[in-house]
């Protein structure tokens, strides 16, 4: 099934979810390299892009809902999309509690539990973000209108797992 929102003939959600998740990616990255060189540059970096990868993820789960309502019940896509967009939302608020624990942008490096709230959210980031490869990979959620909503998983092929060809003659 084709996005139900589009530009320029491409899904809106799709186009979107590359800013908070590499916002929110490169904000832990620069909490590291800032909590192990005492460099305040670095957690004010971050705490800049976790503001701005919890906006941009909050107007790419506007767009996710729009196709997520377009898929049929029943189908494993739309199971699928349900744990997609649940963990998602799940990600979007451990960063923004992490974000509000951290105080103001002049005091801004993570408490403990701010930063092991954005070592989960990471954590959570990767499996959803298999899941969405997994809508729009597998199940043609997005992509294409004769798509089959019911494949099954297949983790047997990939770049680690490949099929040997039959040897010819």
């Amino acid at each position: 099934m084709e996005s139900r929102a589009k530009a320029a003939g491409h899904s809106i959600h799709q186009q979107l979810v590359v800013f908070p998740l590499g916002l929110l990616a490169t904000a832990v990255v620069f909490d590291v390299i800032g909590l192990l060189s005492s460099n305040g540059n670095f957690t004010s970096a971050a705490y800049l892009m976790i503001a701005a990868g919890v906006l941009t993820g909050l107007l790419a789960a506007v767009f996710g809902s729009i196709d997520l309502a377009a898929v049929p019940n029943g189908t494993r896509a739309k199971r699928i999309g349900q744990v997609h967009g649940a963990g998602n939302v799940v990600m979007i608020v451990l960063f923004a509690v992490g974000w509000f624990l951290r105080g103001s942008v002049q005091d801004n490096a993570p408490g403990t539990l701010a930063f092991v709230l954005e070592l989960l959210a990471v954590v959570i980031a990767l499996g959803t973000g298999w899941l969405g490869g997994e809508l729009v990979g597998r199940l043609g959620v997005g992509v294409d209108d004769g798509a089959n909503l019911d494949a099954p998983a297949d983790f047997t092929t990939g770049i680690f797992l490949k099929h040997r060809s039959p040897r010819a003659g």
